[in-house]
């Protein structure tokens, strides 16, 4: 198993390799084509359609990881919360440091 093959397996548990008169590609169990949900080419070696649908699966994982309805926006609004208690009591601080000096 290649490297391209595991990262592949990884994100599509039941993704295999199937050959048609075009070449290669990779489809899974349900019979969805990898390769034409993602535009990637046909090839004639395995290894290349392995390598393809790798990089599908890595250009998903990305974009799940930065799509803005995945974001979490009150955890967000606490973490400023917390900077600008830091902020306000360094100026209190601050304050009374100039005062009694």
């Amino acid at each position: 198993m290649t490297k391209f093959q595991r990262q592949v397996l990884k994100r599509f548990p039941d993704a295999k390799l199937s050959w048609n008169d075009d070449g290669y590609r990779i489809v899974t169990v349900n019979g969805e084509s990898l390769i034409e949900e993602y535009f990637l080419p046909e090839t004639r070696d395995d290894d290349k359609a392995w390598e393809y649908a790798s990089i599908a699966a890595k250009v998903t994982q990305n974009f799940n990881r930065t799509h803005p309805d995945r974001i979490d926006h009150s955890s967000l609004e606490e973490k400023i919360h917390r900077i600008e208690n830091r902020k306000r009591k360094g100026k209190q601080n601050a304050k009374k440091q100039t005062k009694t000096a």
